[in-house]
């Protein structure tokens, strides 16, 4: 494989269009950059194809699976490291997403992960903070996507607050525009249902206040493209969109009566199924808000993502960042964490693994799980690796995709106790037992919670099980230990996996 060492790619699959970019990373005196070298945009559509009981239709999965194949072939010289792909909405509450995604995997050739709504909306942040000029207060990013919208107010480079809501100018535009009809009444419905979504937030978003608001990405730069082309704008502003200006587009699209007779100059025909949704969104936000302009980026979560990418390359990974505030929240007891971690992964080094950023991976994954594990304590002793694994999967965890929090749930789960309740997680997803071996053995021989010397431990894969062997003098003068390896085997007998403690006189 060529690989090109000073570039990134990141993949949006996005309700309305999908989208990469190829980043090139230049190293300065005061840290890294990235510039845009290469773009692909494609209008799929893939909310359009959503059935009202949240099944994808086949006729949009085409659509992006062709797309897919052409970012592939951009692609194909690329390092997995240096690619990430990631989906927003639709494939959030597609009920058939998973079957979707292993076809797309397959037409692009890079594993996609479905991100929650609040890692969408740091990603986004973190594109449009870098693609603005430095701000010495707040900002205000809206982000109106194609199934959802994203608000987050940051300072510098990092997010204050963040939300995700439930309205895109996909969805928008079907519920109260599905033929592309636009009148007073009907405009005014779909802006008052906006409205609605955003009043959850509104309160607490004007107390914190801002002294910037920005519109990022698509809908945004469409609606200043056509405000500013045809000079809607309010008297002394060039760019950007003021309240004005949308008024002023409001008037010409319920004029022209359906919005396939407007006839505005810079209106691109992608952009005309989606226009009336958007627009009546972004006067929900302006007049929920108080906003009388707003600014403009074409960045946001795709230029996030390659900033994401770029700090786990340089080995600033967010996850790891993510983990250190939860052991802090949830009063982790950092020195058991880390013993525990360190175990495992020292188990884990001696099986085999010939796949070195694979290693590199379940490494982190381990220690990330050993920092997590007993985080439910702060709900209660009793089931406590349940409560771990609850926080673990459905906390907003920035920087880690959904596929990555349920993998982290269940080795938090799975850490201690009978191993059969992951029989029917098993149906659903994949287990990694490996990981899981190495993190139990660790948490058993652990559990006296002080730094103890552990005799030599050899463990190695063998016959679809495990086997660990440890010193017989060792194991006799510590008989809780004995026999909870004694009970440990036969938890993954029962699942059919063997497993043998062999003692030896070494």
């Amino acid at each position: 494989m060529v690989t090109h060492p000073h570039l990134l790619a990141a993949v949006d699959l996005g309700s309305n269009s999908f989208r990469l970019i190829v980043g090139r990373v230049e190293e300065t005196p005061a840290g890294s950059q990235i510039y845009q070298v290469d773009a692909l945009r494609e209008p799929v559509r893939l909310g359009g194809g959503l059935s009202k009981d949240k099944m994808l239709d086949r006729a949009s999965q085409v659509r992006g699976l062709e797309a897919l194949k052409r970012f592939g072939e951009r692609l194909r010289d690329f390092h997995p490291d240096q690619v990430r792909a990631v989906a927003t909405n639709t494939l959030r509450v597609a009920k058939n997403a998973h079957d979707f995604i292993v076809e797309a995997e397959a037409a692009l050739g890079f594993p996609i992960e479905v991100i929650a709504g609040r890692e969408e909306a740091r990603l986004i942040y973190a594109g449009a903070a870098h693609s603005v000029p430095a701000s010495a207060g707040k900002r205000l990013v809206v982000d109106i996507g194609g199934g959802s919208t994203e608000f987050i107010i940051g300072s510098h480079y990092t997010p204050i607050h963040m939300e995700s809501l439930y309205i895109g100018c996909v969805s928008h535009s079907r519920q109260f525009f599905p033929a592309g009809n636009v009148d007073e009444y009907t405009m005014r419905q779909a802006e008052l249902a906006a409205k609605r979504e955003i009043q959850i937030i509104s309160r607490e978003y004007k107390q914190t206040g801002w002294d910037q608001a920005i519109g990022s990405s698509g809908t945004a730069r469409a609606l200043a493209e056509l405000i500013e082309a045809n000079d809607f704008n309010d008297p002394g502003i060039t760019h950007g969109i003021s309240r004005g200006g949308l008024e002023k587009l409001k008037r010409a699209l319920i004029k022209a009566e359906n919005v396939n007779r407007l006839k505005l100059i810079a209106l691109k025909p992608d952009r005309i199924p989606v226009l009336a949704g958007g627009l009546s969104i972004m006067l929900g936000v302006f007049e929920e808000l108080g906003i009388e302009y707003a600014d403009t980026t074409d960045a946001a979560l795709r230029l996030g993502v390659l900033y994401d990418l770029l700090g786990r390359s340089q080995h600033q990974d967010m996850r790891t960042v993510t983990v250190e505030g939860f052991k802090r929240r949830y009063g982790v007891d950092a020195a058991q964490a880390d013993r525990i971690g360190e175990l495992a992964i020292s188990f884990y080094d001696q099986l085999d693994e010939t796949d070195e950023d694979q290693r590199e991976e379940n490494r982190m994954f381990l220690a990330w799980a050993a920092s997590l594990h007993e985080i439910g304590l702060s709900i209660a002793h009793s089931a406590y690796h349940k409560h771990s694994a609850y926080i673990t999967s459905n906390a907003d965890m920035p920087g880690f995709s959904r596929t990555d929090q349920a993998r982290l749930a269940t080795l938090v789960l799975g850490h201690a106790g009978k191993l059969g309740k992951l029989g029917k997680l098993a149906q659903t997803r994949d287990i990694d037992w490996t990981l899981l071996f190495c993190l139990r053995l660790a948490a058993l021989l652990q559990r006296r919670r002080v730094d103890v010397g552990l005799p030599g431990i050899d463990v190695k894969a063998a016959n679809g099980g495990f086997e660990v062997r440890l010193s017989n003098e060792w194991v006799a003068s510590n008989p809780l230990t004995d026999y909870s390896l004694v009970q440990e085997a036969m938890e993954w007998e029962k699942i059919g996996r063997p497993y043998r403690v062999i003692y030896t006189d070494d």
